[in-house]
């Protein structure tokens, strides 16, 4: 079962930032923790942010310029084929790594993409936040702290968690959203055997090991995918850590329809089934397959099914 955390943010942020700033001083500035020309701040480990982008020209600027350069080796953003002016803003704002996608994939075949660039530049610890300015991004410092540590594989920043001006609603979130938030991640705690907050989230770190266990392009194309990803993670029995984070709801902030909300829900119900099927042996839904071809590296030797140790 996943372990779960309810992190003191104030203490976590600073706790992190003052054990990189010891480190570079002991270190005599960059010193040693310049490896092949990539400043690795956090415990020797390499730091990639992704950035799933669609129609972000508004609010990528100020999400970029709230992540911890100073703790973050690498930015990689992955348009899925945008039309407005996502890729030239992410360009003048000199990320790491610009990809684009010459036509619209998906939301989650474009995490498929961040991901697979992420390991394929060295990354040690990936995040993935929204460029939507919905999240704070400030958190990435303790999100990959927690990671480093080595006690969890995966790191979800949650809405739920929060309270007072913290909060969902607070933040803007609407009621009917948040509720079926609730509902929904109470059905899936109930099916999957786990104990989170949320299944939902837009921000997550995760373990490079962590990455390379999961199947992940046996899921969804569509908004499921981030659904399906816990869920296998659950299933390989990889630690889920979680941190209280604030959300944004605003006019130029992204938000699905409730057409797509009510497909998406349905899509949960439907992860949750198929883990309970699977878990009992009655199905074996592909998302759950831990087929080889499935990994994000082809060629790695896949895991052991989980459902037949």
């Amino acid at each position: 079962m996943p372990l779960v955390v309810h992190g003191n943010l104030d203490v976590e942020l600073e706790q992190a930032g003052e054990k990189a700033r010891g480190q570079r001083e002991r270190e005599g500035g960059e010193g040693q923790a310049i490896r092949g020309g990539v400043e690795k701040v956090i415990q020797g480990q390499k730091v990639v942010v992704v950035l799933p982008a669609y129609n972000a020209g508004r609010t990528l600027e100020r999400t970029v310029g709230e992540i911890p350069r100073d703790l973050v080796d690498e930015i990689v953003l992955v348009d899925d084929a945008s039309g407005d002016e996502t890729v030239a803003v992410a360009r003048s704002l000199g990320l790491s790594k610009v990809l684009v996608h010459p036509t619209n994939s998906g939301y989650g075949a474009n995490q498929k993409t961040c991901y697979r660039t992420a390991l394929e530049h060295g990354a040690d610890i990936v995040v993935m936040v929204h460029p939507d300015y919905q999240y704070e991004p400030r958190l990435i410092t303790a999100m990959a702290g927690m990671i480093a540590s080595g006690v969890y594989g995966i790191v979800i920043a949650s809405r739920i968690l929060g309270s007072g001006r913290t909060g969902a609603l607070a933040g803007g979130m609407p009621l009917w959203k948040y509720g079926a938030n609730r509902a929904l991640t109470a059905f899936q705690n109930l099916l999957v055997g786990a104990k989170l907050s949320e299944y939902h989230t837009g921000y997550r770190a995760y373990s490079a090991a962590a990455l390379r266990r999961l199947p992940l392009n046996a899921n969804s194309d569509d908004f499921v995918f981030d659904n399906q990803l816990l869920v296998q993670a659950v299933a390989a029995g990889i630690d889920i850590g979680e941190i209280s984070c604030p959300t944004r709801y605003a006019g130029d902030s992204s938000s699905i329809s409730f057409r797509r909300s009510v497909r998406y829900g349905l899509g949960v119900v439907a992860t949750s089934l198929a883990f309970r099927a699977w878990r009992w042996g009655l199905a074996r839904p592909r998302f759950l397959s831990f087929d080889p071809a499935h990994f994000l590296d082809g060629a790695a030797r896949a895991p052991e099914d989980p459902v037949a140790r």
